[in-house]
């Protein structure tokens, strides 16, 4: 298994997150944290708090900018089905009409078939 890098390699054991945790372990985790660091109210405390505002903001920029996008492919997905289904249902009637048509060909061919049994034989000119 490979070790872990990064900057929970280098924090004290208390304030690594947990590894094997929920979400809602995690979530208490970051409050606890995030509770502990919220008395040092001080300038340095202020500039962090800016910083993670505006990373924060980027990612929800990302994320809605992702959502948006995922919107458009399922807008363009639904637009493709329907058309796709209309297709699909243009060539089964056409498939039906054809069906019925080589039907309606067949039973002449027939009739006319029967009919120049009963007459006979042709002659040849």
């Amino acid at each position: 298994m490979a070790e872990k890098s990064g900057p929970e390699t280098y924090a004290p054991p208390d304030r690594r997150p947990p590894d094997k945790r929920s979400d809602v372990e995690r979530i208490a985790f970051l409050r606890q944290q995030w509770s502990e660091a919220a008395p040092a109210n001080g300038p340095a405390a202020e500039d962090l708090n800016a910083v993670v505002r505006r990373v924060a903001g980027d990612s929800i920029e990302e994320i809605d900018r992702v959502i948006r996008a995922l919107e458009n492919v399922r807008d363009m997905m639904r637009n493709e089905g329907e058309r796709v289904s209309r297709e699909i249902a243009g060539y089964a009637s056409l498939s039906h009409a054809a069906a019925t048509a080589m039907k309606v060909i067949a039973d002449s061919i027939h009739q006319w078939k029967d009919a120049s049994d009963k007459s006979g034989p042709r002659s040849v000119s």
